[in-house]
């Protein structure tokens, strides 16, 4: 059973190279994700010439550039963002990207026609963009780090006002009609999928908070899943079994490589064990049906056990407490019945661990 979409995130960890970008294709398809994931931005659209560099940032690259002159070393042009389609679509893995700005939406939508837009945390109040890509009828993947259960409904509003008009709005209020309708909530429920998410890089443990994924469920009832910044897999394990049906993932062809993400992706073999975990973990959620499966069937007569004698009890005796007891294998009288076969008779003579029968 395969349920639980994988996304592997390639972001920038590129590094600006096409041939860099082909390579995280390769291992993305070889470790059997379903799409790898890219980042499509024009810089100077995306990030104010001021704009300093976050934290994690200055920790991975330095401070000495700004935001922006680091981003311009991580763009891919239109090009090849062709040519990875269409090296995609030889591997039999999707190609996906994050627009950052109108720009790279309508050319990820209108020329490419990747299937689904995935927008990124930081944008989950860019109302404008929301609404945009929305008006295209794409289905979305809305990750909601740094937010709250307020800007959540607020962005999804956003969406559905998208989803249901072609036109602009006149007042923030024709955002909640839109969402509170029936047609709103119908195309929400097909078309959008929120992630919880936590946006540090990587995340610690203790502020990766997963439960709220159930919270964004029952606020929602939307699909949700997990973008996930943790080191190593088990969160994103944890996830799926928590009914997550996406898990999106930062990968990399090497952490030691320079750049803002590598520290905090997977390396290829990570990503090879996280999926393959993920499949077993669905394989093994099955059903909410608690009956003895076909696999453990051929055990239960070895497994359980039988009224039997604890002693030899000769024709005429009392059974009792002393005289009978409990072993394996199953297939005489049951265990269950234990009791009331106290002060019976037995009509016949039983040797020791012989069962008991009727």
């Amino acid at each position: 059973m395969k349920n639980t979409y994988i996304i592997a995130e390639a972001g920038v960890n590129h590094n600006g190279s096409l041939d860099m970008a082909i390579e995280l294709v390769n291992t993305a398809a070889t470790a059997g994700a379903d799409a790898v994931k890219f980042q499509t931005f024009k810089s100077e659209h995306l990030v104010s010439k001021n704009a300093e560099k976050a934290e994690y940032q200055k920790v991975t690259t330095g401070s000495e550039e700004s935001q922006l002159e680091m981003l311009k070393k991580l763009e891919l042009d239109y090009e090849a963002h062709r040519l990875l389609i269409n090296h995609c679509n030889s591997k039999k893995i999707q190609f996906l990207s994050t627009p950052f700005d109108k720009y790279s939406a309508d050319f990820l939508i209108r020329e490419l026609d990747v299937p689904v837009i995935k927008i990124s945390s930081g944008d989950l109040t860019n109302a404008p963009l929301l609404l945009q890509i929305a008006q295209t009828g794409k289905p979305v993947i809305l990750s909601t780090g740094m937010s709250k259960l307020g800007e959540i409904e607020t962005a999804l509003s956003v969406l559905a006002f998208g989803y249901t008009h072609t036109k602009q709005p006149v007042s923030l209020s024709e955002f909640d009609d839109a969402f509170f309708s029936d047609e709103g909530q119908h195309l929400l429920r097909n078309k959008v999928t929120i992630l919880h998410c936590t946006t540090e890089y990587p995340t610690p443990f203790e502020a990766v908070n997963l439960r709220a994924m159930d919270t964004l469920r029952d606020s929602f009832h939307l699909r949700v899943g997990l973008s996930d910044h943790t080191q190593g897999i088990s969160v994103a394990i944890a996830a799926v079994a928590r009914g997550a049906s996406v898990i999106e993932k930062h990968f990399t062809l090497d952490k030691n490589l320079p750049g803002p993400d590598h520290k905090a992706s997977l390396d290829p073999v990570e990503l090879n064990q996280m999926v393959t975990s993920i499949r077993e973990v669905e394989c093994a959620l099955g059903n909410v049906t608690k009956v003895p499966t076909i696999a453990e069937r051929k055990n239960k007569e070895v497994a359980q056990k039988s009224l039997v004698a604890a002693c030899e009890i000769k024709e005429g005796e009392i059974f009792t407490k002393d005289n009978l007891t409990v072993k394996r294998p199953s297939g005489g009288i049951s265990p269950l019945q234990f009791w009331s076969w106290l002060g019976k008779t037995a009509d016949r003579t039983y040797q020791v661990d012989e069962m008991i029968r009727e």
